[in-house]
């Protein structure tokens, strides 16, 4: 009887939600990497990444808007993080830390309304204490930080 209150109790609040998006987010990320590395499209990626994982149908939808996204708007997102992250050309970064930041810039510029800033800043820093290294948490916190400081300002353009 307990664990159903504490479950619904969570449901309540939004943490399974926040978890879903979280695990989804994980999923695009893999998904980026995948198809950098390899040369094929997102959402092929995303595909082979999906096959036989568990995610709700809100967070495969959630999942293929990030990728999607990111793909359409990479050309504007690369030369942001190019911009903002002197001395660290795109090209020159990590396969997997130009991935979280490009998915952390695509949810700072585009998906404001749905998802708060510093949400969007938090979940891409973790991505990168998962799948990069602490160093790569305080690079990607301080380069988004700085385009979201910028973008409530307007010296960002959309």
């Amino acid at each position: 009887m307990v664990g159903a209150h504490l479950a619904q109790a969570l449901v309540e609040r939004g943490v399974v939600y926040r978890l879903s998006r979280r695990k989804a987010r994980r999923r695009v990320l893999q998904a980026l990497f995948a198809a950098d590395i390899a040369r094929i499209s997102g959402e092929a990626a995303l595909e082979q990444v999906l096959e036989g994982k568990s995610l709700g149908p809100g967070d495969i939808s959630f999942a293929q808007k990030l990728v999607r996204g990111v793909e359409e708007n990479r050309e504007k997102l690369d030369e942001l993080l190019d911009k903002y992250a002197i001395g660290w050309p795109v090209e020159r970064m990590s396969v997997v830390d130009r991935n979280i930041l490009r998915l952390g810039l695509y949810e700072l510029m585009f998906l404001q309304e749905e998802i708060p800033p510093s949400v969007a800043i938090n979940e891409a820093v973790e991505l990168a204490k998962i799948f990069s290294s602490e160093e790569a948490s305080a690079f990607v916190n301080g380069i988004l930080d700085t385009i979201r400081r910028d973008l409530e300002e307007g010296r960002v353009g959309m």
